[in-house]
C-alpha cells in the first residue's frame, strides 16, 4: 500500500502541492481507521518520548528522586529552549547532583526568540540546556543514576537503551525493526505506524499495574503542562490548551505526529512522507476534529488547517485544505 493524498496546498484557485501520508487510529485490540500503509516503517523520533520515559518511572527512580509532574512533562518534552525550560532542566540536574556536562544531546540555539535573542545580543552561548531533548536527557540521566550505570546512556548497548527497547517492543506490539540515531544523539527504535498508534492506545487506557500507573502519570504530566512539553506558539502546546488537558498529542521530527484520547480510549498516529511539519500539524489538528475532541470552530484548527495563508504585506494568497477522503 501507498501514502494517501492527505493536506493541499491551494494557490490563485489552483492546486500547487500535495502532501501524502499515513495514519492509522487504534483502540488498543484492533485498527479503528487507517489511511495509507498502516504497516509502514518509520522513525517516530520524538513522537515517542513517553515510551522512551517509562523506565524512569517503573524502576522507581523517578520517585526516589522526588520528581514531580513538571520533571515527568519535561522527560516527555522537545521544548523550545526558553529561559523557562532551560531553568527546569537545570535544577533538575542540580537536585540529583549532576549537571549540564552530564547531558549528552549537544547543544543548538534556542527556539525560543526572546531566549534566543537574549543569547545572540550577549557574549552568552547556548548550552546543553537548551537542547530541545534536554528534559528527556535529564530523565536518562535520573535513571542512569539510580541504577548506578554508566554516564554514557546514549550508548546502545547501555542498560537504559536495552529498557527502552524492551517497553518499546511490549507497548507496540512487536518487535523494532531496527534503530537509527536521533538529533539528540540517543537511539530511536524504528517501527510500524500501527504499532505506534496501539501504544499511544495503551497510554490512552492504562491499567491499574506498575506500567499503567506510569503511563498515566506521564499523560497527566502533559496534559497538564503543555507550555514545559513544547512552547509558546507550538502545535503541541496549543492543541493540548485547546482541548483543556483532555488529549495529550506530541510531534516528532520529519512529520511524525501522536495523539492520546483517554475518553476514547483511542490513540492516533500520524507520518508525513515528505517531512513537512506544516502538513503533519495539519493532518493531526482534522484528525482530532473528526473524532470529536478538538472544536472545529477552535481558533487553534484555524491555525493549523483552515484560516487563509497570507504573505509578508497581508494579502491572502492560498491555503491548505483537506484532499478528498481524508480524515473520512
Amino acid at each position: 500500500m501507498s501514502a494517501v493524498e492527505m493536506i493541499e496546498l491551494w494557490r490563485g484557485g489552483l492546486l500547487e502541492g500535495v502532501h501524502r501520508g499515513h495514519a492509522v487510529i487504534h483502540d488498543g485490540q484492533d485498527v479503528v481507521a487507517a489511511w495509507g500503509d498502516p504497516g509502514k516503517v518509520i522513525f517516530p523520533r520524538s513522537s515517542c518520548k513517553m515510551i522512551q520515559a517509562l523506565p524512569l518511572l517503573e524502576s522507581g527512580a523517578a520517585d526516589a528522586a522526588g520528581l514531580g509532574p513538571e520533571q515527568l512533562a519535561l522527560s516527555c518534552a522537545s521544548h523550545n529552549g526558553a529561559a523557562l525550560h532551560a531553568g527546569k532542566v537545570g535544577a533538575w540536574l542540580d537536585g540529583i547532583g549532576l549537571g549540564e556536562s552530564d547531558l549528552r544531546c549537544g547543544c543548538h540555539m534556542p527556539w525560543d526568540k526572546d531566549e534566543n535573542r537574549r543569547l545572540t545580543c550577549s557574549d552568552h552561548k547556548p548550552n546543553q540546556l537548551h537542547n530541545n531533548c534536554s528534559g528527556k536527557h535529564a530523565g536518562f540521566l535520573t535513571w542512569t543514576r539510580h541504577a548506578k550505570a554508566g554516564l554514557e546512556y546514549v550508548e546502545i548497548d547501555h542498560p537504559l537503551q536495552h529498557a527502552i527497547r524492551q517497553a518499546t517492543a511490549e507497548v507496540t506490539g512487536e518487535d523494532p525493526a531496527g534503530y537509527g540515531i536521533d538529533g539528540c544523539s540517543a537511539p530511536n527504535f524504528a517501527g510500524s505506524i500501527t504499532g505506534l498508534a496501539r501504544a499511544m492506545a495503551a497510554f490512552a487506557q492504562p491499567g491499574g499495574d506498575a506500567r499503567g500507573q506510569a503511563m498515566a502519570r506521564l499523560v497527566q504530566a502533559m496534559t497538564a503542562y503543555p507550555e514545559l512539553v513544547a512552547g509558546e506558539g507550538r502545535a503541541c502546546t496549543e492543541l493540548m490548551r485547546a482541548m483543556s488537558g483532555r488529549v495529550a498529542v506530541k510531534t516528532g521530527a520529519e512529520a511524525v505526529f501522536i495523539a492520546i484520547i483517554p475518553e476514547k480510549k483511542l490513540g492516533v498516529a500520524v507520518k508525513i512522507e515528505d517531512g513537512g511539519t506544516r502538513a503533519s500539524e495539519a493532518a493531526i489538528t482534522a484528525l482530532l476534529v473528526h473524532l470529536g475532541v478538538l472544536d472545529k470552530d477552535h481558533p487553534v484548527v484555524g491555525k493549523y488547517l483552515t484560516n487563509p495563508m497570507k504573505n509578508w504585506r497581508g494579502i491572502e494568497v492560498g491555503g491548505l485544505r483537506l484532499a478528498p477522503g481524508f480524515p473520512g
